[in-house]
């Protein structure tokens, strides 16, 4: 999942950037409303996506709703959260816990989706390594400490040899011992231990267990002590976008950031813990040995689909929590990313799977630096493109520009043949009264990201039942974008991926005033860092809808080069 995790946690203050996962107070003092990326600009002055203005729009023509399934691939999803329930996709060939495969799809029990990291014991993958670290101890007995003249290796070994070297700068570092990281590490543990004797003074202090950043800047220090523990959580909530977060969200955000550092730390030392392997039991150099996994899709870790399924589709006018972006959508989830990053061929197959039984749109917030086995994401890009599915994917949270660092999944073939039309890649938004236009966080980049759109302090589900939060990066800004597109298709069924990826760049709102180069103060405008420089606004995507033909494009595409099994 790299840094699309559940908290998006880069190295504090330290290193000069930010983790966050809630918005702040405006710059005029008023509490930033919880649906703010729902809201109009024009109106507000909150950079949202118009939604309210969208639907008096469908209400004015009197369109027809159709429904449309969204599947999410993520880490999973709270199966009985009471905003959820009622969009939860179900199976309609599919008996509940009879164990057996009533559709014959090779899945059993598939109620209301896959988990395609579990094993059919019962476990469920829930950490796991880096896939830099995965590819350099693959590749270190070939290449470790041999002389190389890339002039003579063949054209595979040349691109091997490139990935290797790439793969070991990231787990080593530049001198092969990345001593710079293991300071930080060092402070960020220190940090860690001093936050917490501070946060144990202040719940005293404050009288309650449970307090925000908000509550800790009105609290008045009675002491010295008191004093000093507010300031030290205090500057790094602020500094963090982080005052509407609890001080247990907060610190337990840090504790898995520092828990992660500590495995890219082991990672320099010793081979990564092959975790998949232990739980899902299947031979994983085998794309077409696909019929494996459990149907546990919330497992222990659903903290971040279960997020990101709010954002499109929570149930709407219900009175409960939030409301969801489509109003007509099924949620198919498709748990393929654990805590660390993703295998390449669970998401090929995730892909197939969100295909195979009916969604129309693959929400995908997850990605990572190394994709060893892109060819087979490629495929699976070309067989739901074939099969008219839109895929929209986040542009990840490393503050880089995309158009040349690697990030993966990503449309552009490996093959050099073309890319992927299916595709939207999106960065993540904020408003100018609440930190300004873009995220400092978000990946940016003007031919691979395509969009902006809110993804600073969404407020949606958490797991719980009848919880709710804030949660920031691209991971939330893709779902945003997913539930966009579910409402265009609902009203214009007939759209191909290609249409809707049309209406929503050619839709989204320009921005007019320079923004912040996410991870500088360096100012551009939008448009240089974007391929539409605007933010996806629902309103203009409907209102351009209804002015498009829906035929289905001329262009053959390209024939999926996935093999079937005898299950599928």
């Amino acid at each position: 999942m790299n840094k699309n995790s559940k908290f998006l946690l880069a190295a504090m203050l330290l290193c000069g950037s930010a983790f966050a996962q809630a918005d702040e107070k405006s710059k005029d003092g008023d509490k930033v409303p919880n649906n703010w990326h729902l809201l109009d600009a024009a109106s507000t002055g909150y950079n949202g996506i118009s939604l309210d203005k969208a639907y008096e729009l469908i209400r004015t023509k009197k369109l027809k709703s159709n429904r449309i399934v969204v599947a999410v691939i993520d880490s999973g999803i709270d199966t009985l959260h009471e905003d959820l329930k009622p969009v939860l996709w179900t199976n309609p060939k599919e008996i509940p816990g009879n164990g057996i495969d009533d559709d014959h799809n090779g899945y059993i029990d598939d109620i209301h989706g896959w988990n395609f990291i579990g094993g059919k014991d019962g476990r469920n993958v829930k950490e796991d390594s880096y896939e830099a670290a995965r590819v350099y101890y693959k590749l270190k007995p070939k290449w470790e400490g041999k002389t190389v003249d890339e002039k003579t290796l063949s054209t595979a070994d040349k691109a091997e040899y490139i990935v290797f070297t790439k793969a070991r700068k990231a787990v080593m570092g530049e001198d092969g011992d990345d001593k710079n990281a293991e300071m930080q590490l060092t402070m960020l543990k220190r940090l860690q231990t001093n936050l917490a004797k501070s946060d144990s003074l202040l719940k005293i202090a404050i009288g309650k267990d449970i307090y925000t950043g908000n509550d800790l800047d009105a609290f008045k220090p009675g002491n010295a002590d008191d004093a000093k523990a507010k300031g030290s959580l205090l500057s790094l909530m602020k500094g963090n976008d982080a005052m509407d977060q609890s001080n247990k969200e907060f610190l337990n955000g840090l504790s898995e950031y520092i828990e992660s550092e500590v495995k890219k730390s082991d990672s320099r030392k010793n081979p990564p813990r092959e975790f998949r392997k232990e739980a899902v039991g299947d031979d994983e150099t085998n794309l077409n040995d696909r019929n494996y996994g459990n149907n546990d899709i919330m497992a222990s870790t659903p903290f971040h689909g279960t997020h990101c399924s709010g954002i499109i589709a929570a149930a709407r006018g219900n009175d409960k929590g939030m409301d969801g972006v489509a109003d007509n959508v099924r949620i198919m989830m498709v748990r393929a990313v654990p805590d660390g990053d993703e295998h390449d061929k669970d998401i090929a197959n995730a892909i197939r799977y969100a295909v195979d039984n009916g969604a129309r749109i693959i929400s995908m917030s997850f990605g990572k630096d190394f994709s060893p086995e892109k060819q087979w994401v490629d495929d699976a890009f070309r067989y739901a493109e074939s099969k008219g599915v839109l895929l929209v994917h986040a542009a990840g949270n490393d503050a880089k520009n995309v158009d040349t660092a690697d990030n993966f999944p990503n449309p552009v073939y490996i093959n050099g043949k073309g890319r992927a039309s299916n595709v939207i890649t999106v960065g993540a938004s904020g408003n100018m009264k609440n930190g300004g236009i873009t995220a400092s966080f978000s990946n940016y980049g003007k031919a691979e990201v395509d969009v902006f759109a809110p993804g600073v302090g969404i407020y949606s589900t958490i797991p719980g039942g009848t919880t709710y939060g804030n949660a920031s990066g691209t991971s939330m800004a893709c779902p945003v974008v997913a539930g966009i597109a579910a409402l265009v298709l609902e009203y214009y069924p007939n759209f191909t991926p290609q249409q809707l990826k049309y209406v929503i760049e050619k839709s989204s709102s320009p921005v007019t005033e320079k923004v912040n180069k996410p991870g500088t103060d360096e100012k551009v405008n939008l448009s240089e860092i974007s391929k539409t420089g605007g933010i996806a606004n629902a309103y203009e995507a409907i209102k351009l809808a209804g002015t498009l033909k829906t035929e289905k494009p001329k262009d053959k595409l390209p024939k999926p080069k996935m093999k079937k099994t005898k299950m599928g």
